[in-house]
């Protein structure tokens, strides 16, 4: 089937070739970025002026992605941003600044927005990003930094505001394509758009599987996502989304250095207990906006998210249902005083979650035979059944002001975040236990522009991490109940940078910040807990210096150069005084101490990019991919070389991969389409693609080889 499908689509594209239509143009929309207005502060700011770090990723950026299902694809040229995908499908580990970087599944302190929808749960984790077919987004907004003033809990780091595509211009239109590539990669996608008056729509269905570039790594997800625009009037918008997401991955888990002679095995765990997460979840939401006139405007939004989840592991198969209900409203005053424009905000949000949970005791099968399904033996014995219950409560204010080339941005937010656990394994006098959190923060920012060649900006933020659902429910002193011996980190970041366009030929921006964070996090492990039950604790305070670049250069009419740089120094700067850390009983690993580097941040990291089109119809672009090393553990022991060293080695050399894409857009038979074949680490360097603080020195997950995708789209 695989070889059918490339033959087709070799034939097409030598059809169009041939058939000598080479006047089409490359269908990608040129967005002009000097023009470009971003949402993301909660008031419209246009991208020059923005008194703060931020990055936007274009339809063209947005083009050139060999798979489509990855947000390492989608953020590649984004700086600031370590994005590590260690299972080859949608699995990824994603920090901001060095912020949740610890995270052993899902987003900690980074706010996600699909269409405005909020993706994160009252306590500011979002789950994972299976939501998101990248092949259907428009545009993303990457907010770099604290943005708790803004987004609370959520924004802890930095915020990604992620826009999909509306409906074609056409009453009917859309699109199909196909992929196929190394290690059993298959992506299928169907859209289907259109606009009549005043409604646009599209829908989208996609289907995708692979075998993973190591054993007991195969996946396979099916997303729906449904969008409806409504412009009743010239006042009012309505957006209303139906999300459906059905994603399962094999976890092959991290190796240990006396694996490293077969770095394509997965963990000796893996597979007799058939290791795995499974997540079926459906979001429904409705945002809009009413215009009362010049002066006065409303935004709203409300979703409700149902959702089941399982994972296994050689401890246990954990169970969750989740019910998780939103709704927000802002409320917009803009008006001139004088040679004055000013802007004021005032919004509320509110966030509930139910999680019912147990476990079961998990047993492994030696003589299993690998193959992909959902089956794990489980016994009756009962480890945990509880109920989570949470809320938050949020209130905002926002103001901004512009006189001439100067423009001021300042933001204040207070949050409630409530978090109670009903252990229904024990007496109904001890069974609740409840972890309440509020903190204010605040975000403020201005920038001067001399010239489109150079606005400068500065910006002083505030970040609140409250502990996450996760980590909150990973009690390190039973099965049950609240990691009650953890805290907030809150931290406060002071940039400043500069910003320019030199008309649609170069663009550039550069940052510079200092953030101090205290109450910081650290992972731990208990014994006889297993390999896939991760803990946390408040290792104290860290420091953190960066340097954030991007360039985008238009040397000549058909060739393009970008480029992504990030500068980063993280190191703890004291150590943990809670003796429940370092209690011998239970904990197996150290907190770090002073000096130490925060793990899998690498001090240097490069994306550079060239694009050539060689005419209307060919383009091909070179990537080159760069990390330096980066340190491994939190555990001050095996961070300083006092443990055993055939287990634990400290620092990872970085890589340094190449990658090369070439397209070809044809018409034929009233079709347009393009064919292209993307060759990721061209030169097969063998490298280590992500790390984890693993106190049992599993810290290891390979990357993939030299890797080929090729694609087939076809627009109707």
């Amino acid at each position: 089937m695989k070889i059918k499908i490339f033959f087709v689509a070799l034939l097409m594209c030598t059809s169009g070739w041939l058939s000598g239509q080479n006047n089409n143009p490359d269908s990608t929309k040129v967005m002009r970025l000097g023009e470009v207005i971003i949402s993301v502060n909660r008031l419209p700011v246009m991208l020059k002026t923005n008194p703060g770090s931020v990055s936007l990723v274009t339809p063209d950026m947005l083009s050139i992605m060999p798979k489509g299902i990855g947000a390492e694809e989608a953020l590649r040229l984004v700086p600031g941003v370590r994005i590590d995908n260690q299972h080859d499908g949608e699995r990824v580990h994603i920090s901001i600044r060095g912020q949740g970087i610890l995270t052993e599944r899902g987003l900690r302190g980074i706010g996600v927005m699909i269409d405005g929808i909020v993706l994160n749960d009252p306590s500011g984790f979002a789950p994972d990003l299976y939501d998101i077919d990248w092949s259907c987004i428009k545009k993303i907004e990457v907010l770099r930094g604290p943005a708790a003033g803004l987004y609370g809990g959520s924004g802890a780091s930095g915020i990604l505001n992620i826009t999909t595509n509306n409906g074609g211009s056409k009453p009917i239109g859309g699109e199909i394509s196909q992929t196929i590539g190394s290690n059993g990669f298959r992506k299928s996608l169907i859209q289907l758009d259109g606009s009549k008056d005043a409604v646009d729509y599209r829908i989208n269905y996609s289907r995708t599987d692979g075998n993973g570039y190591r054993d007991h790594q195969a996946f396979w997800s099916n997303k729906l996502y449904e969008k409806i625009n409504f412009h009743p009037s010239s006042q009012l918008s309505i957006t209303q989304i139906i999300s459906h997401s059905d994603y399962f991955q094999q976890n092959p888990e991290g190796l240990n250095l006396g694996q490293f002679n077969n770095l394509l095995q997965a963990n000796p765990d893996a597979c007799p207990f058939n290791e795995y997460q499974k997540t079926n979840r459906t979001t429904i939401g409705l945002t809009g906006s009413y215009k009362i006139n010049d002066m006065h405007d409303f935004q709203f939004s409300s979703f409700l998210r149902l959702w089941n989840y399982k994972e296994t592991s050689n401890k246990c198969a954990e169970y969750r249902n989740y019910t998780v209900p939103g709704l927000s409203a802002q409320y917009n005053l803009h008006f001139n005083a004088g040679k004055t424009n000013n802007h004021i905000s005032i919004g509320t949000e509110f966030k509930w979650q139910k999680i019912d949970m147990y476990k079961l005791q998990s047993a492994g099968n030696p003589l299993r035979v690998e193959s992909i399904d959902e089956t794990n033996i489980e016994n009756d014995s009962l480890l945990a059944n509880q109920i989570i219950s949470q809320s938050s409560a949020a209130a905002f204010i926002l103001y901004k002001f512009g006189i001439g080339k100067f423009n001021f941005m300042g933001s204040i937010r207070y949050d409630g975040m409530n978090n109670e656990l009903t252990n229904k394994m024990m007496a109904s006098d001890t069974a609740k236990t409840s972890q309440n959190y509020t903190k204010a923060a605040a975000r403020l920012g201005a920038s001067y522009s001399f010239m489109d060649a150079i606005t400068l900006f500065a910006n002083w933020s505030q970040g609140f991490m409250p502990p996450s659902t996760e980590e909150l429910a990973n009690n390190p002193i039973g099965y049950n109940g609240f990691n009650t011996h953890l805290v907030p980190a809150t931290s406060n970041c002071i940039e400043m940078g500069s910003r320019g366009f030199f008309g649609e030929k170069f663009y550039y921006e550069i940052t510079g910040f200092i953030m101090n964070t205290e109450n910081d996090f650290f992972r731990f492990k208990q014994n006889g807990r297993g390999n896939q039950e991760v803990f946390y604790g408040n290792a104290g305070n860290s420091k953190r210096y960066g340097i954030e670049a991007f360039i985008s250069y238009k040397i000549i009419k058909n060739l393009s150069f970008q480029l992504a740089y990030t500068y980063a120094d993280y190191k703890y700067t004291s150590a943990s005084i809670d003796p429940v850390y370092t209690d011998p009983t239970y904990v197996l690993t150290t907190p770090p101490t002073s000096g130490q580097w925060l793990p899998n941040s690498p001090k240097h990291q490069i994306y550079t990019e060239v694009v050539y089109a060689i005419n209307k119809n060919f383009k091909i672009s070179l990537g080159n991919e760069y990390q330096s090393k980066w340190a491994i553990y939190t555990d001050a022991k095996a961070y300083n070389g006092l443990l055993d060293p055939t287990v634990y080695q400290n620092w990872q050399d970085g890589f340094n991969l190449l990658h090369a894409r070439i397209s070809y857009n044809w018409k034929l038979w009233g079709l347009n389409g393009e064919c292209s074949l993307f060759a990721r680490n061209l030169t097969a360097e063998k490298y280590m693609a992500f790390t984890e603080p693993d106190p049992d020195g599993n810290s290891y997950q390979p990357g993939p080889k030299r890797e080929i995708f090729g694609t087939l789209k076809i627009k109707f």
